[in-house]
């Protein structure tokens, strides 16, 4: 039986893309890079921030630049990211659902600690999670279990209780790494064949679904 579900953050709670996107652009622009669009950021994150900047940088960019490029990245991100992002369809509907049939849920992200928590307050302050982790310090990003295993420990409950839903292969192997069914969603960030190659164990197309999969276990 599943009393509790861990979410990713951006691309299955969250369109965040061109947040994101925007603020990489404009230090991209600053630092006389070429810039990208929407399409190639959804490919570009999921690994954390400084990842994603150094995907955007020239290849073979030094440590000096990449620090300097992150810098100016978060410099823009505070001042952007919240212009756009907003959950996407039948989202809210779904957590507050879950909060009513006494499921327990819960956030593991590899998006900042403090832009994690602010984004779930400003977007979610009705809902009820348990546990909210964004990438901080001393905890490894996924898909690394260390997040997920926090979590459980909130939750009081055992691996087998207990779902993780994401939209990237990161995800997948952070839920398998903790030793937790998984579950891939098709409205973020990723396709069905990256999910079903990281081997989750369903995958839907809407979160009405996820429902269903929580009252079938």
């Amino acid at each position: 039986m599943i009393k509790g579900v861990i979410f990713d953050l951006d691309g299955t709670l969250i369109d965040t893309i061109d947040d994101i996107g925007n603020s990489t652009n404009l230090m991209l622009e600053e630092l006389g890079f070429k810039t990208y669009g929407r399409q190639d950021y959804k490919l570009m994150v999921g690994n954390g921030f400084r990842n994603l900047v150094i995907s955007a940088l020239p290849d073979g960019s030094s440590e000096e630049l990449i620090d300097k490029a992150y810098d100016r990245f978060v410099y823009y991100y505070d001042l952007h990211y919240k212009d756009t992002s907003c959950p996407y369809d039948g989202i809210i509907s779904l957590l507050k659902e879950l909060n009513a049939k006494g499921i327990m849920i819960a956030v593991n992200s590899n998006k900042r600690d403090d832009y994690t928590k602010a984004l779930i307050k400003q977007l979610f302050g009705d809902v009820n999670f348990v546990e909210v982790v964004g990438q901080r310090e001393g905890v490894p990003s996924k898909p690394s279990p260390d997040g997920a295993k926090i979590i459980l420990d909130a939750m009081n409950l055992n691996n087998e209780e207990v779902v993780f839903v994401g939209d990237t292969k990161v995800d997948i192997a952070t839920g398998k790494n903790a030793g937790l069914k998984t579950i891939g969603v098709l409205w973020g960030f990723r396709d069905r064949q990256e999910l079903e190659i990281a081997g989750a164990d369903d995958i839907v197309a809407t979160p009405k679904e996820i429902l269903a999969i929580v009252d079938r276990e």
